[in-house]
């Protein structure tokens, strides 16, 4: 697997030394996803499956 360089950080990172971040990035066909303080360890998935993690989360959101 080829890791993305076109990675993109949340703009909910706020300043600082921006180790507590999500980051992003996609390929055609592939998301993935990482944190700042551990970038080698990278999450990988396709749109459905995290478009239904995330409707999932904002429904349960109170």
């Amino acid at each position: 697997m080829t890791t993305p360089d076109n990675w993109q950080k949340s703009s909910f990172s706020g300043g600082g030394d921006g180790s507590n971040c999500l980051e992003l990035a996609s390929t055609p066909t592939t998301l993935h996803l990482r944190e700042s303080d551990t970038p080698a360890t990278i999450l990988t998935t396709t749109p459905t499956p995290l478009t239904h993690l995330l409707d999932a989360i904002r429904t349960r959101v109170l």
